[in-house]
């Protein structure tokens, strides 16, 4: 009998751990010291599955990943598509004489491009939610629990501004009956949920999409390793050189970059740019740093750095 026992309860505790592991929150790891920061945006998701319900499913992806990217502290997030284009409207109206002039007023060719974008489709959605009180509010979005569940299949695509070319992509399924996701840099849910005491409608796709964005940002973060992070030097003078790189990009005081002129190896049929090798002069140590500047000494090339050669952080 006693074994008997033994046995069940060893049975128990396995179930147990088992469904613990399968509901256990995952972490988005925190940027290592140091980390530099890719500028990226993120385009609307075309929503293919043709799910309609309370808010529409592409924008609400959009919205949330844009977020989450943020909240990361991976990347410096440029608003999305709908943002930069109200923010460019209201360049175009500063500029077209009709507002008072002055130090505040938006000026055209002041945007940050960026270097990465994301887009993505929602390709199918299984819809199975139930209704109650409590859950979170997400932006006017109802998100929370309930006896219903929802999945979400996605396609991801991270995409270089600069050639057009998709530098990887992958397909997450998003489920609503997972915890979700922390962020590890300050171990707070994803996405600025806040409590909602209401008798809302829960809805399990809002909570499948919070999944699904927080596998997508991992994923996006494992992609960063292979792409090279450069800046240029606008500043060479005496033993005091500017790279066009700072804060904001998460470069700080003891940053250190290799410096020389790169040579493009272009394609004569079509332009295209095939490669790129780089001739090492030297390297900078950074000494100070603004938002978008960092001021360098050499460590070595001192006499052979000059104004527009290329810097390729050190690993």
């Amino acid at each position: 009998m006693k074994n008997i026992v033994l046995g069940m309860l060893s049975f128990t505790l396995i179930i147990a751990l088992q469904l613990s592991m399968a509901h256990a929150q995952e972490s988005i790891p925190a940027p290592p010291e140091g980390n530099l920061r890719y500028s990226i945006t993120v385009s609307k998701f075309n929503n293919e599955a043709g799910w309609h319900g309370r808010w529409d499913l592409g924008d609400g992806f959009e919205t949330i990943m844009t977020n989450i990217l943020h909240e990361s502290g991976w990347f410096i997030v440029l608003g999305d598509s709908e943002m930069r284009g109200a923010a460019m409207a209201e360049q175009d109206f500063g500029a077209s004489g009709r507002t008072a002039k002055g130090k505040k007023t938006a000026k055209i060719g002041r945007m940050t491009p960026a270097q990465l974008l994301v887009r993505g489709s929602i390709t199918h959605v299984q819809d199975d939610t139930g209704s109650g009180g409590g859950g979170f509010n997400f932006k006017g979005i109802s998100i929370g629990g309930s006896k219903g569940e929802a999945e979400l299949n996605v396609t991801i695509y991270l995409v270089d501004s600069e050639t057009g070319q998709v530098k990887a992509s992958t397909d997450v399924i998003g489920k609503s009956g997972r915890k979700g996701f922390t962020l590890g840099y300050h171990g707070s849910r994803l996405g600025g949920l806040t409590g909602n005491v209401g008798g809302q409608k829960k809805d399990n796709v809002g909570k499948a999409a919070e999944d699904a964005v927080g596998q997508a940002v991992q994923f996006l973060i494992q992609q960063l390793e292979g792409i090279p992070w450069e800046g240029t030097i606008i500043l060479a003078k005496d033993d005091r050189f500017v790279v066009n790189r700072g804060s904001r990009e998460g470069v700080q005081v003891g940053t250190k970059f290799k410096v020389g002129s790169v040579e493009e190896l272009v394609d004569p049929d079509t332009g295209e740019v095939l490669d790129s090798e780089m001739t090492q002069v030297g390297t900078l140590v950074v000494n100070e740093v603004k938002e978008k500047t960092a001021y360098c000494k050499a460590e070595s090339g001192k006499d052979t750095i000059q104004k527009g050669m290329t810097v390729f952080a050190m690993n």
